[in-house]
């Protein structure tokens, strides 16, 4: 074939549109794509103990192999074949899960084979997820006056005992660590004493004991609880009758000053909390804050429950406010519920002129 036409060909060939849709030779690949390849290029290329050791997926995995082993097989059997992936940290999940699986034996069998692994002991994480799961279900055994023990404790391990404990409903011994962390000038997070308190609350023959817990928290600085922490305190001040205690005066000498402050930082409240909030406010006789909150619940997407229905009829009873109480109780037969008999002669005495109207 002559040269010109080997040449004409080429020179066709080379001018070929690239197909719909095909990015030309040369041309920069969008960011996205650059990003998205990079991302996989590293996942690849990184250790598999960097792609284990976090992974939540694998860890519970481990925990449910050793579930598997026969009764007479030891944790190792499974942690041995892991042990290379694995880094300080990693089996503090694992032993968790291994907990909520009822197997507290396994758990502490996979503490004391991270203990022979010094690449992955000590570490407070793994310590602290082991005794948590021991305490709770009884099984913490420290060989020890229990002082001595918790005087070579850390914080993190303290706070995991302590919560065991209280999931355990051993209110006695999670005293016992308040206690020796009071006498020693150390300090737990305020929401361990937020639990004690609603477990102490929980039995009649502790109420002296949850009012106690109730002081000495309102004693404290740090009052940074969660709205979890704070309603379970609310349902046993209710209890307890100590509506005083939500009476915060601005020097924060009240019990549980900062309880209010839930309301200025706009704190998210889930329905319990919305339930006890209200029945506060209106044991305070605070109706201005229990028709807000009353407002804030249905905004925020919850349906009001009959008790809070109730609360607040009573509340507005309270207040002579008949226009409200007829309304409220019309949100209530809308939403499929009917007046009990309290209900209704308290309406009856509005009514009949015993209550003022508005």
């Amino acid at each position: 074939m002559p040269q010109k036409a080997v040449r004409r060909r080429k020179e066709s060939a080379a001018h070929v549109p690239p197909p719909r849709g095909a990015r030309p030779a040369g041309t920069p690949a969008p960011k996205r794509y650059v990003r998205a390849a990079s991302r996989g290029a590293l996942s690849l290329r990184s250790p598999v103990s960097s792609r284990v050791f976090k992974n939540p997926e694998v860890l519970v995995r481990i925990a449910r192999e050793i579930g598997a082993l026969p009764a007479d097989e030891d944790a190792s059997e499974v942690l041995g074949r892991w042990g290379p992936f694995l880094r300080k940290g990693s089996l503090s999940m694992t032993i968790k899960e291994l907990g909520h699986m009822g197997l507290p034996e396994r758990a502490l069998q996979t503490l004391c084979w991270a203990q022979k692994h010094r690449p992955l002991f000590p570490d407070d994480r793994i310590l602290a997820s082991t005794v948590e799961v021991l305490a709770r279900n009884g099984q913490l055994k420290m060989g020890a006056p229990m002082e001595r023990y918790l005087s070579s404790a850390s914080r993190t391990v303290m706070e995991a005992m302590a919560r065991g404990f209280i999931k355990a409903g051993n209110v006695d011994l999670t005293r016992k660590i308040l206690l020796f962390v009071r006498d020693n000038k150390r300090a737990l997070d305020a929401s361990i004493h937020a639990k004690l308190i609603l477990e102490a609350g929980k039995n009649p023959d502790r109420l002296r004991l949850a009012e106690v817990l109730l002081d000495e928290l309102g004693d404290r600085e740090d009052l940074d609880l969660r709205p979890q922490d704070c309603t379970a305190i609310m349902k046993i001040c209710i209890r307890l009758g100590r509506f005083e205690a939500w009476r915060a005066s601005s020097s924060g000498s009240s019990t549980l000053a900062a309880v209010w402050e839930m309301e200025e930082r706009e704190l998210l409240l889930d329905l319990p909390a919305y339930r006890v909030v209200i029945r506060l406010c209106v044991a305070l006789g605070d109706l201005a804050r229990a028709a807000r909150y009353f407002s804030r619940l249905k905004e925020a997407g919850f349906a009001p429950t009959y008790d809070i229905y109730r609360d607040m009829i009573r509340a507005y009873a309270a207040g002579g406010r008949l226009a409200k109480c007829r309304q409220i109780c019309r949100e209530l037969e809308t939403a499929g519920w009917k007046l009990d008999r309290g209900a209704q002669n308290l309406l009856l005495q509005i009514e009949d002129g015993l209550l003022s109207d508005d």
